[in-house]
């Protein structure tokens, strides 16, 4: 019938888009005890599309955090969710065929090879990274995994696409995702816990933070300390706020972001991709997955416009950088977090305070975190 419709001597009936049910509902933060100040940084994350590190002993509640963060996201967007289930598509994992707004949670075991987790094999399918395209990608125990897998992605965590070369194929992937990883503070757990610390302290600490590379830390936005639950929390009522109210300010904040990203798009400030990107239709898919819809895919002029500080702020910063040995990465990674800290506020300007908030998540280098 293809040919007969090109011939025009039949017309093809139009597509018709099918639509995955997403009535499934999401886990609930008010099943969670306590951790309010994980429960702030969460918001914090899906406010500003934020790549978020947990690091906690075992039973602290980092898995069931991660696990409510998808119930505290926007849907995505029709453009998004077309992007993120072309990608399943050609993973084989698309199902029925049918498009749906909900956002991917990957969440791969720390056994997960390279190639599970960039994409390659004979065929140079997609891996983890693309499949959380619009999603979140959870890396639990995150020093478990292979370090040639943590270092693969750096790339996609920067430019927000991966490049799979084999012998017989050169494929470039969507990898636009929202990295959350957890893990304990050393190998048995309890480095945080000085009742139950081991004889090793700091050395276990040390050797098992280690593990993450400098680069890596640098490229994660957010990261708290997760202590254990005290039997006082544990014994309290569940929290009266859910999921929903924490959803609608985070629908808030992204509304701005969305609103005056477009206004930039209109006009044309966005940043365009490398002038060396490959021309024609691919060019132009490559730069749509490149295009900023969040203060977390901000960068060079359009942050510098979106994200100035007042002056009380830039002053903090700048002592704060000469005083922490912030690497340029790092710096504009506070501004965006402080851009997004200031639109939950609801103002215009990033202030001082939103800036020294932003600091208190960045992460200090173990060595310096655990001689403190």
């Amino acid at each position: 019938m293809g040919w007969l419709h090109l011939r025009g001597q039949q017309k093809l009936a139009a597509p018709e888009a099918l639509i995955a049910d997403d009535r499934a509902s999401y886990p609930d933060l008010a099943e969670i005890k306590g951790q309010e100040s994980a429960k702030r940084v969460l918001e914090v994350a899906a406010a500003g599309g934020h790549n978020l590190l947990m690091i906690g002993p075992p039973g602290s509640g980092k898995s069931m955090l991660a696990a409510r963060l998808p119930g505290i996201l926007p849907p995505l967007e029709a453009e998004e969710a077309l992007e993120a289930s072309m990608v399943r598509s050609l993973a084989g994992d698309l199902g029925e065929g049918k498009l749906s707004r909900r956002r991917t949670f990957r969440d791969p075991h720390h056994s997960a090879t390279l190639q599970a987790l960039v994409g390659g094999g004979p065929r140079a399918r997609p891996g983890e990274v693309s499949l959380a395209h619009h999603g979140v990608l959870f890396l639990d125990e995150l020093p478990e995994f292979n370090r040639a897998s943590l270092e693969a992605l750096r790339q996609p965590l920067e430019s927000g696409r991966v490049t799979v070369a084999r012998a017989n194929a050169h494929v470039t992937y969507p990898a636009r995702f929202q990295l959350v990883a957890a893990m304990n503070p050393c190998r048995c757990g309890h480095l945080m816990e000085p009742n139950r610390a081991c004889g090793r302290t700091p050395r276990c600490g040390l050797d098992y933070q280690g593990k993450i590379s400098g680069p890596l830390l640098d490229r994660i936005d957010l990261s708290i300390d997760v202590p254990p639950v005290s039997a006082a929390d544990l014994a309290l009522p569940p929290p009266a706020e859910t999921s929903a109210g924490v959803a609608a300010r985070v629908a808030a904040a992204r509304a701005l972001q969305r609103d005056r990203l477009e206004e930039f798009d209109r006009k044309g400030k966005l940043l365009a991709i490398e002038a060396d990107e490959t021309a024609g239709l691919l060019a132009d898919r490559v730069r749509n997955w490149s295009k900023p819809r969040c203060n977390a895919d901000t960068d060079g002029a359009v942050l510098a416009a979106i994200a100035e500080p007042d002056a009380e702020g830039r002053a903090l910063l700048t002592r704060a950088a000469e005083r922490l040995g912030l690497s340029a990465r790092a710096w504009h990674r506070t501004l965006r977090v402080a851009r997004t800290l200031a639109d939950l506020d609801g103002s215009d300007a990033v202030r001082r305070l939103h800036i020294a908030e932003a600091l208190s998540y960045r992460r200090p280098q173990p060595r310096t975190a655990l001689a403190a």
